[in-house]
């Protein structure tokens, strides 16, 4: 583990708490379930690179699927 891993995931996690609150406050699926996931998978990600990649996608997942 190197500081921008922890970096990565705390900016991360501060994005999955926002939709997980959003999707919780509005009853919508898409942004609770990106939320949720966007905290637990850097416990699961060692490289910085895959973790940062994986990251950017599901922050942009709820803006191009809309349930």
């Amino acid at each position: 583990m190197n500081e921008w891993w922890l970096l990565w995931g705390l900016i991360f996690g501060a994005f999955g708490f926002a939709y997980f609150m959003y999707g919780r406050k509005h009853k919508a699926v898409v942004p609770l379930v990106c939320g949720v996931t966007l905290m637990i998978f850097p416990y699961f990600v060692a490289n910085t690179i895959v973790l940062a990649i994986i990251g950017t996608v599901l922050i942009f997942v709820p803006y191009f699927v809309r349930l």
